[in-house]
């Protein structure tokens, strides 16, 4: 069962499209609580307004999603209905929601996406955590491409208004548009699968590279299979399978405590070895700590990716440099760039990577493991 309690809102905190975070007084408890409120769920809200709350993940003491979410404001009246678009979301849930997605009926891009059919070689990189979307963005920019666009999959967040990243990214450029796919939703676009809305992102947003997926909050279990981003991986296959070229961004770290995730993380090595079936290019990056270098190149050669894959080995610098030019600081489990440099490295070698697949569609980026 999840755990509801009713209350009040007491301040407007922040609000971005798609979003509302609140400061919430549950009446049971003697000091405010932070919650958030989409209104594309719940209608509009206000202070004062009294609220009906989902307040399971604050009782659990989760991280990404300990917060309380608005489930009902408790108004007279019934709020406007719109009735455009047939595909739902959330489907067989109290909240399922309507969407006009790109392939159905009546959808202005329908048309295009009936004849849309490859992905024509245009670079996807796949994000092992949503984390990685700001560097991996802006490698991609400072590379040369032009639009990108992020294809949020369906296997954390759900609301892609959840994501203050996504929100930033958006803002300052570094992302021309969201689509969400699968039951995730609330981007630019919403599409029915993780296929279609690769698709959609080359031949209705025109994009020069597509980053994809999950959004905030992925889950894992500390076993080789119970893990949200080993399963985020089937992106790269669907890539491969549209004719696109896939790009997989290694999640490395020598600033995370854990064993299985310092160096390259043991989610990277299982995606690449045996859930991407396609041979796809591994972006490695280029580290001038000679130890660090040898402990990521030790572990790709361990599990012989290079037999299966493409391993380039790339600088993820200029991501970091326009990054800073930005003045955007984005952080991972609490650690922003100085902490654990080598992490927003490797997103922003593969943002890079794909970035100059662009302006150099022609070239070999075949490489060699060791470096090339």
């Amino acid at each position: 069962m999840i755990r509801l309690r009713r209350g009040t809102i007491v301040e407007m905190l922040d609000e971005r499209p798609g979003a509302v975070e609140v400061s919430v007084r549950v009446d049971d408890d003697a000091s405010p609580s932070p919650a958030i409120a989409y209104p594309d769920l719940v209608g509009p809200v206000a202070a004062g307004d009294r609220v009906l709350l989902n307040t399971t993940a604050v009782a659990l003491g989760l991280g990404t999603g300990g917060l309380h979410f608005v489930i009902a404001v408790e108004r007279a009246g019934e709020q406007p209905f719109s009735p455009a678009g047939k595909i739902m979301k959330l489907r067989y849930t109290p909240q399922q929601l309507n969407v006009s997605a790109v392939e159905e009926h009546g959808s202005p891009h329908r048309d295009r996406m009936e004849r849309a059919a490859s992905l024509e070689g245009t670079p996807v990189v796949w994000l092992p955590l949503h984390s990685m979307l700001a560097p991996a963005a802006a490698g991609a920019r400072a590379a040369g491409a032009g639009t990108i666009a992020y294809v949020m999959t369906d296997g954390a967040a759900l609301p892609a208004a959840l994501s203050r990243l996504a929100a930033l990214v958006r803002r300052e450029g570094l992302v021309d548009t969201v689509v969400t796919t699968g039951q995730a939703f609330g981007g630019d676009l919403e599409a029915v699968s993780t296929f279609s809305g690769l698709l959609a992102a080359r031949h209705v947003v025109g994009a020069d590279v597509v980053l994809v997926g999950d959004g905030p909050g992925n889950t894992g279990t500390g076993t080789t299979w119970g893990a949200t981003d080993v399963e985020s991986a089937m992106a790269l296959n669907a890539a491969a399978i549209l004719g696109g070229r896939p790009v997989a961004a290694l999640r490395i770290s020598f600033a995370d405590e854990r064993p299985r995730h310092r160096g390259v993380s043991h989610h990277s090595i299982t995606a690449l070895g045996r859930v991407a079936l396609a041979s796809v290019h591994v972006a490695v990056p280029a580290l001038d700590d000679e130890e660090q270098r040898g402990v990521v190149w030790s572990a790709l050669r361990h599990a012989r990716l290079e037999e299966r894959h493409q391993l380039v080995e790339v600088t993820g610098q200029p991501a970091i440099d326009l990054l800073a030019e930005r003045k955007l600081s984005p952080e991972s489990m609490g650690r922003r760039v100085p902490d654990d440099p080598v992490f927003f490295l490797a997103a922003g070698a593969a943002g890079v990577l794909a970035g100059r697949m662009v302006q150099a569609p022609g070239a070999d980026w075949g490489g060699a493991a060791g470096g090339s």
